[in-house]
């Protein structure tokens, strides 16, 4: 598997809402750095950590391979979603660090875009070995009723 199939994988899983596709993405003692400082290893912390991913609705991915090695490759990715959950909204923003949105009791929970750079080891199967991901995400402005002249 290359980075090209790599990352077209990562976008099914994504968008599939996958946990267990996520997890066969790598080898057994894979690794997924999310963060700098944090990391899942094996397929059970990685397929826990993948079930944030069903707090997300309307997932829609797009992604352009920077560079290309025998052994993996570089990748910046973009994503948006809807956050279902106010749980998963008060998650995001406790780990960006740029607190809460201005929202009013009843506002409807954000769309979120996410723009990051994955780096990407592959064994000769084609399988991650060690996958590291940089990112920064944003609410996107609710689309309010339409303003009349």
């Amino acid at each position: 598997m290359s980075i090209h199939t790599f990352m077209a994988a990562y976008k099914r899983v994504w968008e599939a809402k996958d946990p267990a596709g996520f997890a066969a993405l790598f080898t057994p003692d894979g690794r997924y750095h999310n963060t700098p400082f944090q990391v899942q290893s094996g397929p059970s912390e990685l397929a826990a950590y993948w079930q944030r991913i069903l707090l997300q609705d309307g997932i829609s991915l797009s992604y352009k391979v920077l560079g290309e090695s025998s052994d993996g490759g570089v990748a910046h990715w973009n994503v948006t979603y809807q956050v279902t959950s106010e749980e998963l909204f008060q998650i995001w923003a406790a780990s960006t660090g740029t607190g809460l949105p201005d929202r009013r009791p009843g506002d409807p929970l954000p769309r979120m875009e996410l723009d990051g750079t994955l780096v990407a080891e592959l064994d000769d199967q084609g399988l991650a070995t060690t996958v590291r991901i940089w990112w920064h995400s944003m609410p996107q402005p609710n689309e309010g009723p339409p303003t009349g002249t």
